[in-house]
């Protein structure tokens, strides 16, 4: 048609493989740390009482001593959640010669990887108030800077990746190397407990986290240092126009419950171990004595489950959408997640193989919440700025993951309060219903992400048929 504009003048260029690479690659340092944390600072603080570790904080007021971290771990992250939003308009706002991003990132992390390290190093010997005193003034300064270092990064996703194909690229990298960061951080680091302990485990993961990271900022670095406009509107209106808009408040609920479910499922893994696997051998070990070997196997097979599901998941985003895939997501994982609440029920069937299978499924399912999060809010961050006239990518993400640690931050609460309905080999209660319970909070993931619209990817291939 004679006036029309050429279709490379309508459609941005794509961002250069390495870049969407280097960019996806960071993946590794926030998975890791992530996944080390929801695994073992509750039982590394308070254990079982038949695990060979020994506890680091005591009952208190005859309140269960994995009761009283788990609400004090949910009050430092609540606290330190308001800063999510102050951090994101921070970050829109700043101009310089490193973008508006780069500064906060290159920052931030040496401090972010430290923080992680020091919460593995309690001050005083045997069970002491003085430990949760040192746990919550460390968390709060992990959380701080693992704000300041991560969400300016998770920002810069749709600045550097303005065509849906390239985010959906970066979204299946994120994912394989989100991956690679699982297997350390759950994994690994479970070895490295057996073998060295606590403070090596913390000190790998930390140190591999910040070389990382390092490695992503110089990958992204000539295209990062372009996103140099600051954002017009104040505080205000920003936080109006944000949590205004319908499609993000559709999304939102199904992100921070699905994250819940899903964090209380990690973390039980090792509780799980010493109450329903206690007297299963593999080589020669059991789970009663070599906690850290057999949540090792099953972390891995998780991740199996995650690398196994991953171009299912890329497959029906490309021919259904981003939003339907991760629907397909959430339905997976509420069915899957009660499941381990049974494993050793059936007969003529060993208890290891059944917890297998069924962590396996549930690693399947669970694959869509670490593909599409990200690139959902990039949706979002584009439909808001065509609704407002203004791109606000870190009030977006600080937003998210402000009340994503606020609802989260009560998932170590509610895990310790499951388990104590019983976590030992005699009465394993409350660590068989920690399943359902997860499956629970994601099953409401599902309803809540029904109001959720958006597909522009779809409207585009229509558009181009048409």
């Amino acid at each position: 048609m004679a006036g029309a504009a050429p279709s490379s003048a309508l459609t941005p260029p794509r961002l250069p493989a390495r870049t969407r690479l280097g960019y996806a690659f960071g993946s590794i340092a926030g998975n890791a740390v992530s996944q080390a944390w929801g695994l073992w600072l509750l039982y590394f603080y308070a254990p079982p009482a038949d695990a060979t570790v020994t506890g680091k904080v005591p009952d208190v007021w005859g309140i269960d001593a994995r009761v009283f971290l788990g609400g004090l771990l949910t009050a430092a992250r609540v606290l330190e959640a308001f800063d999510d939003p102050l951090v994101g308009y921070w970050t829109d706002r700043t101009s310089s010669r490193w973008g508006r991003r780069l500064p906060f990132v290159v920052a931030a992390t040496p401090l972010w990887a430290a923080g992680f390290v020091l919460l593995f190093l309690p001050p005083f010997e045997g069970t002491s108030l003085g430990n949760a005193a040192y746990l919550f003034v460390a968390a709060m300064f992990f959380y701080l800077f693992s704000n300041l270092a991560g969400a300016p990064l998770e920002a810069l996703l749709p600045t550097l990746a303005k065509r849906h194909d390239d985010r959906l690229s970066i979204a299946t990298w994120q994912l394989l190397f989100g991956v690679t960061g699982a297997v350390l951080g759950l994994s690994i680091s479970s070895l490295v407990v057996d073998l060295a302990g606590f403070p090596a485990m913390a000190a790998t993961v930390g140190g591999t986290a910040l070389l990382v990271r390092g490695a992503t900022v110089a990958a992204i670095w000539r295209y990062a240092k372009e996103d140099a406009q600051p954002a017009a509107p104040g505080l205000r209106r920003a936080l109006r126009e944000t949590f205004s808009n319908p499609q993000f408040l559709a999304y939102l609920p199904s992100f921070v419950l699905f994250q819940t479910g899903l964090q209380m499922l990690t973390g039980v893994l090792p509780f799980y171990v010493d109450a329903v696997l206690h007297d299963v051998k593999l080589f020669g070990r059991t789970g009663a004595e070599h906690t850290g070997t057999f949540t090792f196997l099953l972390t891995a097979t998780v991740i199996a489950g995650i690398v196994a599901a991953f171009p299912l998941y890329r497959r029906a985003a490309q021919r259904r959408g981003k939003a339907w895939a991760y629907r397909a997501a959430m339905a997976a994982s509420a069915g899957a997640f009660p499941l381990l609440a049974f494993a050793g029920f059936l007969p003529a069937v060993p208890s290891l193989v059944q917890a297998i299978l069924i962590v396996f499924g549930a690693g399947m399912a669970t694959a869509g919440v670490f593909m599409f999060p990200n690139i959902l809010t990039a949706d979002i961050v584009d439909h808001d700025a065509q609704r407002t006239g203004t791109r606000r990518e870190a009030m977006f993400y600080g937003s998210q993951n402000m009340l994503e640690k606020m609802a989260t931050a009560f998932s170590p609460f509610l895990l310790a309060l499951a388990l104590s309905a019983g976590d030992s080999p005699e009465n394993p209660t409350g660590v068989r219903i920690t399943g359902p319970l997860a499956g629970a909070l994601v099953a409401l993931a599902f309803v809540s992400f029904r109001r959720y619209s958006l597909a522009p990817e779809l409207e585009e291939r229509r558009a181009a048929r048409s």
